[in-house]
């Protein structure tokens, strides 16, 4: 960790304090040959040369504001020392290589490259007045290019730890984003789970509820199927319901629990059943090589034949319906067929959730007039997933 940095949690200061308590520090270095014994052949340490010593740090407590001027200020004021006083000598400039490194780390490149340039300048000028040793040359040139690497570094770091955090914002913001979008997607899919089954279950509870009164005056036998199907209809309802519920619990206790519905399709013939029996001559044929499509897709043709079922009988006043599944080589294909008038004038959700759900997959949906333009027809076509094996084939090719 850098030093300003761990001076600055230290003391739990702001940039000012921290740059106050550098200028003290470099006070204090430059104290010493003022109070350590001198020998008697060397100049005396006076107060004069102490306070002209302190002039030249002052300016640090300003560095961050105006590096440039404050490095100029420290040069002229070692200057005026250097040849207006005859005091004590430092082992090092320190308030100009602070000032350089301040220099190197906060301003920008044409600015920072001059500086250095004449700061090389200056350097050789008050080596060459004082000893003009070559010695004495190198090591000078060093620590300023010591300082100016160090200021590069600094600045470096600062721009680094600028750019992960934000990275990480961005991350988070990205993150904030995805979270977002997938609980309105988990909405919307329960939207239309809560649609397909409170729809399909009411809507055949009413067929058989209307039907009911007159099958008890006709035909008791009948009367007492239809209510033995309302009570069946409202069972297999709470039951789907329950299962669809679990996604909005926490179930610690039992994490294998089944958290979502999933009905495949060997539960399509009891559907075709339960809707048979409100009515209209329901048929349901497979053709095809059936395969394993995934639960995934067969939960989701399994609600698109409730959706359009429960359209027939509540809108369509349909006395045949024809449920098609074609298992094909490179897609599913499923055909929903009546010969009554079509979905009618209900909300149109049940159709924009079959879309929905066959998009889901990839696939497409197309609803309109049946054959010769009676009754109406859902089609929708599912494309198969393909082996990993074979997309690597197909890539390389």
């Amino acid at each position: 960790m850098h030093l300003r940095d761990i001076m600055a949690r230290a003391l739990g200061a702001g940039p000012r304090a921290v740059d106050l308590l550098i200028a003290l520090l470099v006070q204090a270095a430059m104290t010493m040959p003022f109070v350590i014994p001198r020998a008697p052949e060397l100049p005396d340490a006076t107060w004069t040369a102490y306070g002209l010593t302190t002039l030249t740090v002052l300016p640090l407590t300003a560095r961050r504001r105006a590096p440039v001027l404050v490095l100029v200020a420290v040069l002229a004021a070692g200057g005026l020392y250097r040849f207006t006083i005859d005091g004590p000598g430092q082992p090092l400039p320190y308030t100009g290589l602070v000032a350089f490194y301040t220099v190197a780390e906060l301003s920008p490149a044409p600015k920072r490259i001059g500086i250095a340039v004449l700061t090389a300048l200056a350097v050789l000028v008050s080596v060459g007045l004082d000893s003009d040793a070559l010695r004495e040359l190198l090591f000078s040139l060093f620590v300023f290019a010591a300082a100016y690497a160090f200021g590069r570094l600094a600045a470096t770091r600062k721009a680094y730890l600028h750019a992960v955090e934000d990275r990480a914002r961005q991350l988070e913001l990205t993150h904030r984003i995805e979270a977002e979008q997938a609980a309105a997607r988990e909405r919307a899919r329960i939207a239309r789970e809560m649609h397909d089954i409170l729809s399909h279950a009411v809507s055949l509870m009413i067929v058989q509820a209307e039907a009911g009164p007159v099958a008890v005056r006709t035909a008791p036998e009948r009367a007492e199927a239809a209510f033995d199907a309302i009570s069946e209809t409202g069972r297999d309802a709470m039951a789907q319901l329950r299962r669809m519920l679990g996604v909005l619990r926490e179930n610690e206790g039992s994490p294998d629990a089944p958290r979502e519905p999933q009905p495949a399709l060997a539960e399509l013939p009891g559907l075709v059943e339960r809707v048979r029996g409100s009515g209209p001559a329901v048929s349901y044929e497979v053709t095809g090589s059936p395969g394993a499509p995934g639960l995934a897709v067969e939960a989701t043709v399994y609600r698109i034949v409730q959706e359009a079922l429960t359209n027939v009988v509540r809108h369509a006043d349909a006395t045949t319906v024809r449920v098609r599944l074609d298992h094909g080589p490179e897609a599913l294909t499923l055909t929903v067929t009546d010969d009554g008038r079509g979905p009618g004038g209900g909300s149109g959700l049940g159709l924009v959730g079959i879309r929905e759900r066959a998009a889901a997959h990839g696939g497409t949906a197309r609803t309109g007039p049946g054959p010769g333009g009676r009754g109406f027809r859902v089609r929708v076509t599912i494309p198969r997933a393909r082996p990993k094996t074979e997309q690597r084939t197909e890539v390389g090719s």
